[in-house]
């Protein structure tokens, strides 16, 4: 790590502005107002900011910033670079406490900026995982307790879970689905029922897929969605049984929770959707399928593109 923060991108704003250049413009600058690729200038002088272009077709100004998550922002690229490189390389994650005393910023800064961070991380894929005969395990898992705790009525409105109990109640669930060797997507829902479990899979899982899941009763209506469904009957002691467990899952599950528990120790319910989506793009970009820290901190930052989040809207 020491050896990668070493590069002049992460020190010098002129170096920083440039390598988030050539990874945004490929192709040379292209103007954020009007689309323009040509009539495009480097503005230069000594009070000209670093990185300003101006297109001569709209005769408007503009930075590779513009049109990103790196609009307006105070903080400096070099250190956004920085930050997008140690959310990216920690495993667990990185405290907003940790990034406050290594960026030198305020605490307020750093929680926004790793929270702008995770927004581009996070993924819209759409395509059905498991394609092609594919295996796609599903499990589900609760962290962290509800903020406004539901009233548990006498009729039970939703179906029992494991074992013909209820799941935890008052606990935030979050339902997973990981491709065998391939991708995770995690949803934080408000029940972890037949019917929400059903809709997930319908959505995201391929027809042709073989679905993986434990003896949970929630998924016992999965079977019309893909083209075989087999579960282990955890229970009684079954986690393998020949190439059919959730063993995937739980080992996704793991990290996520060791790093809620450990790094970030809490999560407001509103902010838990971002935490899931960057342990999932770590999972993703992971080292196994061949990704580098370089190349996830790269994935990163091709993601700030067309996003914008302001600070009221993660207050």
């Amino acid at each position: 790590m020491a050896s990668v923060l070493s590069d002049p991108r992460f020190h010098d704003e002129a170096a920083a502005y440039a390598w988030v250049e050539a990874r945004l413009w490929p192709h040379g600058p292209v103007c954020p107002f009007c689309g323009s690729r040509d009539r495009i200038g480097r503005l230069k002088g000594k009070s000209t900011r670093i990185g300003v272009h101006k297109c001569y077709w709209c005769r408007k100004p503009f930075r590779v910033t513009v049109g990103t998550l790196f609009e307006a922002s105070h903080i400096k690229l070099h250190l956004w670079l920085q930050a997008i490189t140690l959310l990216s390389s920690s495993k667990k994650g990185i405290s907003t406490h940790q990034l406050h005393r290594t960026l030198g910023i305020g605490l307020k800064a750093a929680w926004f900026l790793a929270h702008r961070i995770r927004e581009a991380m996070r993924s819209g894929e759409l395509a059905p995982m498991g394609a092609h005969g594919g295996i796609v395990e599903a499990d589900e898992t609760y962290c962290g307790k509800l903020e406004t705790p539901r009233r548990l009525t006498r009729k039970r409105s939703s179906p029992p879970t494991k074992g013909g109990k209820v799941g935890p109640g008052g606990k935030r669930a979050i339902v997973s689905l990981v491709e065998r060797g391939g991708s995770v997507r995690s949803f934080h829902v408000e029940n972890a029922d037949k019917a929400t479990v059903n809709a997930i899979v319908g959505r995201n899982v391929a027809h042709e897929a073989r679905l993986h899941t434990d003896e949970s009763r929630i998924y016992d209506d999965v079977r019309k969605h893909v083209a075989l469904h087999e579960s282990v009957w955890r229970a009684a002691g079954e986690y393998v049984r020949g190439d059919v467990h959730t063993n995937s899952a739980e080992g996704y599950f793991s990290v996520f929770k060791r790093g809620m528990k450990g790094i970030y120790q809490h999560c407001g319910e509103r902010h838990l959707h971002r935490y899931l989506a960057e342990f999932g793009f770590r999972h993703n970009h992971r080292q196994q399928l061949g990704v580098s820290d370089a190349m996830r901190a790269e994935a990163a930052l091709l993601g700030v593109v067309g996003r914008r989040l302001t600070y009221r809207a993660t207050d």
